[in-house]
């Protein structure tokens, strides 16, 4: 009965950390620009091409995100403005958003091992201040 119990308890928290979703995130702020005072996330905005309005670019935001299952998009661009508010930034301009391979494991015996690649949501944004 225990190891029954036991084996439907490891089932079940297998199940909810497949379940998860994530989102990391990497900020870079650029040497010699003027560092700006944090900014409110809510008013950053998230672009997919450079405003024709002036602005200085402060720095660069990488986000990988799990693919399966995706977290909403919603999440995905949150986690935007909050990194990029942090360096006070007005806005953010995604110059890269795609699929592509985060990682790898291999398995199977010593004699013939398979190498299989992990693939993520790869995004990557300019985080810029406007003048």
């Amino acid at each position: 009965m225990a190891t029954t119990y036991k084996l439907v308890l490891s089932a079940a928290l297998l199940l909810a950390l497949a379940g998860c979703t994530s989102i990391d995130a990497r900020t870079t702020e650029y040497v010699g620009v003027p560092h700006a005072a944090p900014t409110n996330a809510a008013n950053v905005e998230v672009l997919r091409r450079e405003p024709l309005r002036p602005h200085t670019r402060l720095g660069e935001i990488v986000v990988d995100a799990s693919i399966d299952p995706a977290p909403p998009i919603s999440d995905v661009e949150q986690k935007l403005r909050t990194e990029a508010a942090t360096i006070g930034g007005d806005a953010v301009v995604v110059v890269y958003d795609g699929i592509a391979p985060v990682s790898a494991y291999v398995s199977g015996p010593l004699w013939s091992r398979d190498v299989h690649a992990i693939d993520g949501r790869k995004l990557k944004g300019i985080v810029i201040k406007y003048q």
